[in-house]
């Protein structure tokens, strides 16, 4: 059974619609003037995809939405092309943290600040759910009967009372509070010329200054976590944000390149998508991951990410 997340989300709306139990919860602290009971998920609804929820969610929080950047986030939902790494809002929110670095800091110091806040965003997001990754919050989206178990879970309680909604709401003002933070937290360990695999791989393929400080917290399996490669993710981003430049107002997850850049990778790296494996090394600071970049770490990965 083979369903996109978009069509996945309407036919379980169309069930809920039809069980008549349709429910709205608002969990939802009152931190934060942008932000109101039930906000996350109307908005959530209306983007689709996880991944483009929260950068928007953020982008509007910051006061600076960038709906073709957002747009072009959609392929990161499902955890990375619904591979089931990393949570979309994850990568979502960690591109926000990127855009709103980039206009806050010269460069340098915004790649600094935006991996600091991913890292943030990351610790706050596995505080709450404890993991990062989207299989272990939903199912497995390549077992059928997983699926159909999770679709059916859902019907009763309604549309807005998914597992994926109530998290999202749930996390919404921890995930700003958390990205505000790494953005201003004072911090003496930092590297004066960071380096981010995520931002090469995006300078490789022609990115401004803005969109390679936009992907800088992907770094180091997003956020330094070691989990799914960060490089991968920008080169997907980049790729559809110029697939939705040239097609205004369609989602990224339409962009044919992007699957024939996860078929690269894959080539590249035998299938495996763990930063700590592919890199063979964790990096607990962004000096250690600066250093394993400017020695030539993972730079044929990065190449290969470029041209494809």
């Amino acid at each position: 059974m083979k369903i996109d997340r978009r069509k996945f989300l309407h036919v379980t709306a169309a069930g809920a619609v039809a069980a008549g139990a349709a429910t709205l919860l608002a969990n939802y602290d009152w931190l934060f003037a942008k932000t109101y009971p039930g906000d996350t998920k109307k908005l959530f609804e209306k983007c689709g995809a996880c991944s483009q929820t929260f950068f928007c969610l953020l982008n509007r929080e910051f006061g600076h939405p960038k709906k073709t950047e957002e747009l072009a986030s959609d392929p990161l939902a499902g955890g990375l092309m619904s591979l089931q790494y990393q949570c979309g809002m994850l990568w979502g929110a960690a591109l926000a943290a990127g855009a709103e670095s980039f206009r806050r800091y010269e460069h340098n110091q915004a790649i600094n600040k935006a991996i600091a806040s991913t890292k943030n965003i990351a610790e706050s997001f596995s505080k709450r759910t404890n993991t990062l990754n989207c299989r272990d919050i939903t199912c497995d989206f390549a077992n059928k009967f997983d699926m159909a178990e999770f679709m059916l879970k859902s019907i009763p309680g309604g549309f807005t009372n998914m597992v994926c909604m109530n998290l999202a709401e749930k996390w919404a003002p921890e995930a700003i509070q958390s990205a505000k933070e790494g953005l201003t937290a004072k911090q003496t360990d930092l590297p004066k010329l960071p380096l981010s695999c995520a931002s090469e791989v995006a300078k490789k393929m022609g990115a401004n200054n803005e969109e390679m400080v936009i992907v800088s917290g992907f770094a180091g399996g997003l956020g330094l976590s070691g989990q799914a490669c960060g490089a991968l993710g920008a080169a997907i981003w980049i790729s559809s944000l110029e697939w939705c430049k040239k097609h205004p107002g369609e989602s990224g997850s339409s962009n044919p390149n992007a699957k024939e850049i996860l078929k690269a990778f894959k080539v590249e790296t035998g299938s495996e998508f763990l930063c700590h494996k592919i890199s063979g090394q964790t990096f607990k600071t962004i000096g250690e991951h600066t250093e394993f970049v400017k020695n030539g770490g993972c730079n044929n990965l990065i190449n290969v990410l470029a041209r494809s």
